[in-house]
């Protein structure tokens, strides 16, 4: 049974997603401040976490930062319609995903269910892709360039080895959002371009000037090398 820290100040909000996560199968673990996240993220060890942008103490930007600085678990957002600036900087910090208020249970539901499947390659046989100097092992989740090892998030490495496994072939905004986000309807692109900026500012000698993940303009991203 998966484990998830929810982090939300709001108490019927949070009876609410106990209920309905905990009658989805999951176990649920609560922090109402942003004081608390870190002790109870360290204390419970969850899966994934679900974290609200406004709270009282710490705000989501500053532990979104901080777990981040030790840890890839996934990161939902919990962000208002209207905080587009808040919810770029979520991103930015590593988040994985963001889900607006109000919402729907199962929607929340199945942006839990995509971010904690395992990731899965479609090739056995050579378990080692390339893309460029960068070696990921698909078996074991570890990234190499050169002698230096890469920490990515899984939500990162599945965007890089949907890349790297089709050198040279264009995927569209919406075509990520579908095979690496796993979205089924039309969602925010922001999404695909601010994870593409933090997956270049790893594994890029030079993340302005780009020669593994590239842009083609009006389309969308493509693997190099050029």
């Amino acid at each position: 049974m998966s484990k998830l820290l929810i982090v939300e100040d709001d108490d019927a909000l949070r009876e609410q997603l106990e209920i309905g996560l905990m009658a989805s199968g999951y176990e649920v673990c609560f922090s109402a401040t942003g004081t608390d996240a870190i002790p109870a993220f360290e204390k419970h060890q969850p899966d994934l976490v679900l974290l609200d942008l406004m709270l009282p103490g710490k705000n989501g930007i500053e532990i979104c930062k901080e777990i981040r600085e030790v840890s890839g678990v996934p990161i939902i957002m919990l962000t208002a319609r209207t905080d587009d600036t808040d919810m770029i900087r979520g991103l930015e910090a590593g988040a994985d995903d963001y889900v607006t208020k109000p919402y729907k249970t199962e929607v929340l539901v199945s942006r839990i269910r995509a971010r904690l499947r395992p990731i899965k390659s479609k090739s056995t046989a050579h378990p080692i892709v390339t893309i460029g100097p960068v070696e990921m092992d698909t078996l074991s989740h570890e990234v190499r360039k050169g002698d230096q090892k890469i920490s990515l998030t899984p939500l990162e490495f599945k965007l890089l080895l949907t890349l790297a496994s089709h050198p040279n072939e264009v995927f569209t905004r919406e075509m990520l959002l579908e095979q690496v986000w796993e979205y089924t309807y039309k969602a925010d692109t922001r999404l695909v371009n601010v994870h593409v900026q933090r997956l270049r500012s790893k594994i890029e000698d030079d993340p302005e000037n780009p020669r593994l993940v590239l842009t083609v303009r009006g389309w969308g991203y493509k693997a190099g090398p050029e």
